[in-house]
């Protein structure tokens, strides 16, 4: 599968955001580079200072901005199968000006959530009497439910990492360090078919306990338990993110005790997952295995996250998030157990809400592996 895939982006996505900017009361959205131009397009433009930007009034034609010298890129992307007028401007215009000029009067508009802040503030002074609102708002429906297509390309996206994590127990070794191990391990995510490396997290020792570690020159000792995550993006668009956890000889009996309340955890969680299950009682069916074992203060994250176009979006696993899982929906499944100043542990799948229930995409086994 690749990114100029008609199912992955189709030209019909085009008039279901223009119907749900209308639907939202907007007046227009404003699609800068980055993933919200990209799923409504297919069009991964560079993110420049020189404007790029989709104009998709509620009503009437879209057209795409672009500078010049990009002109060429975006007739060659995806979204050249759109059907839209593109409309290119030289350094000494003022592209801004000339959306103002060609949209007239608005009152509200969406802008890219990953929009610059200097591009935004241009838009308000090109836009006085414009209320400014995420686009996040307006296309969040329809990103969250992937179609077929994406699904396919989510499955791609894990058989890739899962390949990696294959890989892993052969690159640990008492006395590497951390950076050797991740560097091993970011070649290992290209040569799997990855586009990019979005993160490499090698946390050995009391570094796993830092959910967040990546990459350090500490040394990993014998009998550690390490935990590796890892994730790109493939050249669909479409990311990977997969958590498991290895350990150099056994692991202290703390660790393996509290290994097994986790891989119970993480069970749970992904037997909850069903059509009209708020993504909160996704994120409690964890939570309430790690606490009545007496872990709960040592799970400080939410269990979850969307994943697509981005590693993180929308729906977000955690309390407080009533939004009912539907059909399509793509996210992570990754609760952890961290103990400061010694080690840690997270075992993480990506899993889509079926008809019925859960799939996951990640394969690899879940059980502790001793290197």
């Amino acid at each position: 599968m690749t990114k100029e895939s008609p199912d992955l982006y189709p030209v019909a996505r085009l008039a279901a955001a223009q119907e749900a900017t209308a639907a939202a009361g907007l007046d227009a959205l404003l699609l800068t580079p980055g993933p919200d131009l990209r799923y409504v397009t297919g069009y991964e433009a560079l993110p420049l200072e020189r404007l790029t930007c989709l104009v998709l009034p509620a009503r009437g034609e879209a057209f795409l901005m672009v500078p010049r010298l990009e002109l060429a890129a975006a007739e060659h992307s995806p979204a050249s199968r759109l059907g839209i007028e593109f409309v290119s401007w030289e350094e000494t215009d003022d592209p801004y000006a000339a959306v103002a000029a060609r949209l007239g009067a608005v009152g509200k508009v969406g802008l890219a959530d990953r929009m610059w802040a200097m591009q935004s503030l241009r838009f308000r002074d090109a836009l006085p009497g414009a209320e400014q609102v995420l686009a996040g708002t307006v296309l969040r429906g329809l990103r969250m439910r992937k179609s077929p297509a994406e699904v396919a390309a989510l499955r791609e996206a894990g058989a890739a990492i899962d390949a990696v994590h294959a890989q892993v127990p052969g690159f640990l070794k008492a006395g590497r360090t951390e950076r050797e191990v991740g560097r091993d391990i970011a070649e290992a995510i290209l040569a799997a078919g990855h586009a990019t490396v979005d993160f490499v997290i090698v946390g050995s020792g009391p570094n796993g306990a830092s959910p967040h570690h990546e990459l350090s020159d500490r040394v990993i000792q014998a009998g550690e338990p390490i935990v590796v995550d890892i994730g790109g993006q493939m050249p669909s668009g479409y990311c990977s993110d997969s958590t498991r956890v290895y350990s150099i000889g056994e692991p202290p009996a703390g660790f393996t005790k509290y290994y097994e309340v986790l891989r119970r955890a993480q069970e749970a969680a992904c037997a909850a997952v069903r059509p009209g299950v708020p993504c909160e009682e996704i994120d409690a069916a964890a939570r309430e295995v790690i606490a009545a074992e007496g872990y709960g203060d040592y799970f400080i994250h939410r269990t979850g996250h969307g994943i697509g176009l981005e590693t993180h979006e929308e729906p977000y696993i955690v309390a407080g998030n009533t939004e009912p899982m539907a059909p399509g929906f793509a996210f992570s499944v990754e609760p952890g157990i961290y103990m400061p100043g010694a080690h840690g542990a997270r075992i993480e799948d990506i899993l889509v809400c079926t008809e019925d229930g859960g799939e996951r995409v990640n394969h690899r086994p879940r059980d502790l592996v001793v290197v």
